[in-house]
């Protein structure tokens, strides 16, 4: 079993961090965290999700590889999302995306960085099942 819990509690550490979710392929959310955004996190991440998955088919119709990283920037703050595969094959099954929410006056770069490291955390607790 993947502990979410301990990877995401550095990104939620970070200064500006709101809130975040872990979806499967499917977009079913396997970690949730909305305590501080009084939004519905799970029906946005899967919004989100099902518009990473557009994104990363046309992608693949120019030609490149699929997406592996979302940035959304509004006057308000930041919204990422990150599939953990980036790393890894392109099995659609072993598939996590990780998604997460920062206020604009947060540390944008520090959060992208903390981003990468759980992802790659989490494609090295993958390989492992």
């Amino acid at each position: 079993m993947i502990d979410f819990n301990s990877t995401m509690e550095k990104l939620k550490s970070v200064s500006g961090y709101l809130g975040s979710a872990i979806l499967n392929y499917a977009g079913e959310t396997l970690y949730l965290d909305e305590d501080k955004t009084g939004a519905d996190v799970a029906y946005s991440a899967s919004i989100f999700n099902d518009a990473f998955k557009m994104v990363s088919d046309s992608s693949l119709e120019i030609g490149f590889s699929e997406a592996a990283f979302l940035e959304t920037r509004t006057a308000d703050g930041h919204v990422f999302l990150m599939s953990s595969t980036a790393h890894q094959s392109h099995d659609i099954h072993n598939k996590l995306n990780m998604f997460a929410i920062f206020r604009d006056d947060g540390n944008i770069a520090l959060a992208k960085m903390m981003m990468e490291r759980s992802s790659k955390n989490f494609t090295q607790q993958l390989e492992k099942l």
